[in-house]
C-alpha cells in the first residue's frame, strides 16, 4: 500500500506515507477520546440528575398495551 500511494505520485517517499498514517492516526485517536470523553460526561450527567428509575420492561408494555385497548374502546 505504501509502495502504490508512492508510486501514484500523491507522496514522494514511503516515510511521508508513513508520517501521513500516523498523523491521520493521532487525529482519528483525538477524535475518539473527545467522543469517550462526551459520552462520560452524559452518563455522568444523567447519574447526577436523579430521574433514573427501576422498571420492568413487562409493566411498561401492559400499561402501553391497556392504555391502546382503552383508547380502541373509546
Amino acid at each position: 500500500m505504501v509502495r502504490e500511494k508512492v508510486k501514484s505520485g500523491l507522496y514522494t517517499s514511503a516515510s511521508e506515507v508513513i508520517r501521513e498514517a500516523l498523523r491521520l492516526m493521532a487525529e482519528q485517536d483525538s477524535i475518539r477520546q473527545a467522543k469517550l470523553d462526551l459520552l462520560r460526561q452524559d452518563i455522568h450527567a444523567g447519574m447526577e440528575s436523579g430521574r433514573a428509575v427501576v422498571w420492568n420492561p413487562e409493566e411498561v408494555k401492559k400499561a402501553g398495551r391497556k392504555k391502546q385497548q382503552e383508547r380502541q374502546s373509546s
